[in-house]
């Protein structure tokens, strides 16, 4: 029998799994399991802060700082475990524990981080860092928690920390009900199609897909399920104009109305945002967050967004000029549903670059391989070995132990590509183990695509677009791979949210760099390599559909801004109203163009932790252009940069402040203009 303050002699999660790496047993683990050390582990690690509380020893930086380090063990291992499952095989039962939980953990984690009598001896240790011989990690760890716990509220009075907690409880069950109804509402706004000609222009395993994805349904005929984003890649290939327009709008009217309407919700999460600021000493959730982050100021944001508006706007209107013209060859006039149809077509004629027809040389496991392994190989000296021996938590899941150059064991990387029901839209990479030489442990990082599965016995190709988000996700994990920390704080990707984004969009490079492509992109059928002719009109084409990209981008993050700039008395009226506000007042509204994400299914902002911080991508997108030419100036795919990069960079995590661990790589601060050439927004030198 377990309470909350134990766990059943059976709990596979009670002590670190056996497996290699402290992989979690999974095949073991239940959601029950889950569950039940959820709740233990909050009640292990509230004992082990009253234990530091109570110490008779004065505050130190081992008996306090070290000590909350150490703290929680039992949790982060629930979490972990837990986490990964309910973004990836969410089930009923798991949804329902969910909601008991998050209301549960904000509270917990306000009781750690509201405890006056903690902060007091974190205080204490803060205050005397400067004298207590501390290295520079453990300098900037007692940094961290410092002002971890001032942007908590630690500085509070006892009703502005009551208050607070009613807020974060508040915050956390109306962001799991966010990410609930969207999941539930995406795969109810699923496209049914009775007709195969409907499904003209999409290729046989496209068709394979659709169809397979109605049988899983119980349903006739097809079914086309929808991706995260507001664009949809099938509508850059179906030719029946009036199913493009039935997709298009099942993508951008999800959740907003019926059972699972995330309007009321939005609104709510970011008005109480906003009171949760003002009671913190903020103008706004936007000022909050950027206290943290290397930006810092709203007003740094503010300037480097709105001097991409005005050309990005004239972009995308030049595009559109063009695409009236081709939709009109067709007595169309052009519409939202129709943009990527006819870019696509544009695509095809002015640069010779038909995407679908790219898809043979795009097959998953060769793209994995030959090219995402293959480049680590070659920059950092990894290794990836197939361990079929060891389970995932999904039959789909793969696992490979990584090596290093001299066959040191670096950790374990798991990959989870394909689609299903219960998980949700998107691409990310998390981790199950984080590395931490405190704690004497090495990583174990999973990326999760979104890939349709091809039919049984066929190989599944993949989009060019496909391929950039596998090179990009994978960016993230050698950034988990690479840790090389002291202190779980630090460890991988635990550095600021507008950081976090840089090197994997650095690591997108190698996806069309020519020694690495030449070792993927082969034919599925007849191995012959992507024609150079093919990976020229690649290139030249690169800054086609730039307006129409940078602008859906900066819609959503200027929307993203607009709702975690109000006040708690802010008149917002109709959600959707104040979003068509929002967009008309940034410039940046357009029928044609809509947001990347509109604010019933922007996860990012509303159920994950982008919030006010959506502007991350194209900020850490300075730091990247800048990169990539660093890179091709000290001549590219070379081991000697892959060191470098690794080890002043990857490795450090957050045990360094980031711009400082980016001058190390580049020698000086970032320069926006090859940024700026990349998307069309300047001039080419």
């Amino acid at each position: 029998m377990s309470t909350a303050d134990a766990l059943s002699d059976d709990n596979p999660l009670a002590a670190p799994s056996e497996l290699p790496f402290r992989l979690p047993a999974f095949a073991d683990i239940t959601l029950e399991h889950c569950r039940e050390a959820l709740l233990a582990g909050m009640a292990a690690q509230r004992r082990e802060v009253a234990g530091i509380v109570d110490s008779a020893e004065a505050p130190t930086f081992e008996n306090t700082i070290v000590a909350l380090e150490r703290s929680g063990a039992l949790l982060d291992r629930a979490w972990s475990v837990f986490g990964n499952l309910s973004s990836s095989v969410a089930t009923p039962r798991l949804r329902e524990i969910e909601r008991e939980i998050a209301p549960l953990a904000a509270a917990h984690d306000d009781a750690l981080r509201l405890d006056p009598a903690l902060f007091a001896r974190v205080d204490a240790v803060h205050a005397a860092r400067e004298t207590a011989g501390l290295d520079a990690e453990s300098l900037r760890l007692v940094e961290r928690y410092h002002l971890d716990f001032v942007l908590a509220g630690a500085r509070l009075d006892d009703a502005g920390r009551a208050r607070l907690s009613e807020l974060n409880q508040e915050l956390s069950e109306l962001s799991t009900t966010f990410g609930q109804n969207l999941q539930l509402a995406t795969e109810a706004a699923a496209v049914q199609v009775a007709d195969a000609a409907e499904l003209d222009g999409l290729g046989e395993e496209e068709v394979a897909a659709a169809r397979r994805a109605a049988a899983d349904r119980g349903l006739d005929g097809f079914l086309l399920t929808l991706v995260l984003p507001t664009g949809q890649p099938l509508l850059a290939k179906l030719r029946d104009r009036e199913l493009r327009r039935r997709v298009f709008e099942a993508s951008t009217t999800r959740a907003a109305g019926g059972e699972h309407d995330n309007r009321p919700v939005a609104e709510r999460i970011a008005r109480a945002r906003a009171e949760r600021a003002r009671l913190l000493g903020f103008g706004s959730h936007a000022e909050l967050v950027l206290a943290d982050q290397t930006a810092a100021t709203t007003a740094a944001v503010d300037g480097m967004l709105g001097s991409m508006v005005p050309a990005s706007v004239a972009n995308a209107e030049d595009e559109a000029a063009v695409l009236r013209d081709a939709a009109a060859e067709d007595g169309v006039e052009l519409a939202a549903w129709d943009w990527a149809y006819y870019s696509e077509r544009v695509r095809a004629e002015r640069y010779a670059v038909d995407t679908a027809a790219l898809r043979p040389y795009f097959e998953l496991d060769r793209v994995l391989v030959d090219g995402v392994f293959h480049a680590a190989e070659l920059l950092y000296g990894y290794r990836f070995t197939p361990r079929p021996d060891l389970a995932g938590y999904h039959p789909d899941v793969r696992v490979w132990e990584v090596s290093d150059a001299d066959g040191a064991e670096v950790g374990l990387y798991l990959g989870d590509f394909f689609a299903r029901e219960g998980k949700r839209g998107g691409a990310w990479m998390s981790s199950f183990v984080r590395q931490s030489a405190l704690l004497g442990t090495k990583p174990v990082v999973v990326n999760n695509l979104n890939v349709s599965r091809a039919p049984e016995g066929r190989p599944t190709l993949l989009t060019l677009d496909e391929v950039n988000t596998l090179f990009h996700e994978f960016g993230h994990a050698l950034h988990g791979l690479s840790s090389a920390v002291t202190f779980p704080r630090f460890s991988g990707t635990s550095v600021p949210r507008d950081f976090v984004e840089f090197p994997s969009q650095v690591n997108e490079m190698w996806a069309l760099w020519p020694e690495v492509l030449r070792h993927y992109a082969r034919h599925v059928e007849t191995d012959e390599p992507l024609p150079q002719q093919v990976v020229d009109a690649i290139d030249a084409a690169q800054l086609w559909g730039e307006g129409f990209g940078t602008l859906e981008y900066l819609a959503a993050t200027l929307l993203d801004q607009a709702w975690h700039r109000i006040t708690p008395e802010t008149e917002i009226g109709d959600p959707v109203e104040f979003e068509a506000r929002a967009l008309r007042e940034a410039g940046v509204a357009s029928e044609l163009v809509p947001p990347r994400y509109r604010t019933t299914y922007f996860q990012h902002v509303f159920a994950g932790g982008y919030s006010a911080g959506y502007y991350s991508y194209i900020w850490s997108e300075v730091l990247d252009a800048d990169t990539v030419e660093w890179f091709r100036e000290n001549g590219g795919l070379r081991r000697e940069n892959g060191d470098v990069f690794r080890e002043r960079l990857l490795a450090v995590g957050g045990s360094v402040d980031p711009l400082v661990a980016f001058r190390a790589v580049r020698g000086r601060d970032a320069d926006p203009g090859p940024l700026l050439r990349r998307r069309g927004l300047a001039p080419v030198a």
